[in-house]
């Protein structure tokens, strides 16, 4: 399940974002909210496909991903960017539904841009936007 979009403002600095999220819900939500702030979102379902798109298309501009997902975490899909030579300076917002301040500074120490808590409020996602622009 894969929708490339490509909505967004002609003027200003339209930010290319990769949502991924193993759950539907809260894929579309945060797929609007980047959407309303006329940033071009693209969804993914998994870490692995992930992976897989920023291979085909690299110039993305931020990445921000659910912490819990089968297969590979948004932990470990934070790992891997950080460690590719081509992918390491695409900013990375991890989010969960799960307050747990460990887990959260794990994520920030391994390079993650940000920690978001569900549900993201569009001020969390204008925050973390305004930041990487």
């Amino acid at each position: 399940m894969m929708s490339l979009a490509r909505e967004g403002s002609q003027g200003g600095r339209e930010l290319h974002v990769l949502a991924v999220d193993d759950s539907s819900v809260d894929l579309a939500v945060i797929a609007r909210l980047l959407r309303s702030s006329k940033h071009r979102v693209t969804t993914v379902d998994s870490g692995k496909r992930a992976l897989e798109l920023l291979d085909l298309e690299p110039n993305v501009n931020m990445i921000i991903t659910d912490y819990w997902m089968p297969e590979m975490t948004g932990y470990d899909l934070l790992k891997k960017i950080k460690e590719s030579s081509t992918l390491k300076e695409i900013p990375v917002v991890i989010m969960s539904s799960e307050n747990v301040p460990n887990r959260i500074s794990r994520c920030l120490e391994e390079g993650a841009e940000d920690f978001l808590l569900k549900p993201v409020r569009p001020s969390d996602v204008s925050r973390v936007c305004s930041r990487v622009m």
